[in-house]
């Protein structure tokens, strides 16, 4: 596999929380403004975020916005909250299996987070999704990301 298309190791995808990669999609045209894990690089380029899981040892990946408010970020830059393989929505509380990203629970259950393809090869986590590049582990940029003005589930 191609090592720029090498997102992290397995062992740093957490079972009990998220990482957060940032992408950049092959056609920009794609991508919709509105949705909560799209930023800008430095040169005004569209990036996307994806949040990776680890589930039962098997890694997966998904954009990183609820199916039920598309602007709300699953994963705020330190992990979203994962317990019992599923995914909590901070917002809401609706969930999501960490294993597909079906919601079980909520105002949007029976909708499916938006995958993102990986792969894994020996101890590495890689972009098999031809859509797009890899960018680095972290967040996209945000423009006037106030980290959200929603009440969330947490009372925070």
């Amino acid at each position: 596999m191609d090592e720029s298309r090498r997102i992290a190791g397995v062992e740093e995808v957490p079972e009990e929380s998220t990482l957060l990669a940032t992408l950049r999609p092959v056609d920009s045209a794609a991508v919709d403004e509105g949705e909560g894990d799209v930023g800008e690089s430095e040169d005004g380029t569209p990036e996307v975020e994806a949040l990776l899981t680890r589930a039962a040892g098997e890694v997966r990946a998904f954009r990183n916005y609820c199916q039920h408010w598309t602007d709300v970020r699953l994963d705020k830059d330190d992990g979203a909250f994962v317990r019992n393989g599923e995914v909590f929505c901070q917002k809401h509380g609706a969930t999501f299996e960490a294993d597909g990203g079906y919601c079980n629970f909520g105002p949007c259950e029976g909708a499916v987070l938006e995958s993102v393809d990986v792969t894994v090869e020996g101890d590495g986590v890689f972009l098999a999704d031809d859509a797009y590049e890899f960018v680095r582990l972290g967040p996209s940029a945000k423009q006037g990301d106030d980290g959200g003005s929603r009440i969330d589930f947490t009372g925070n």
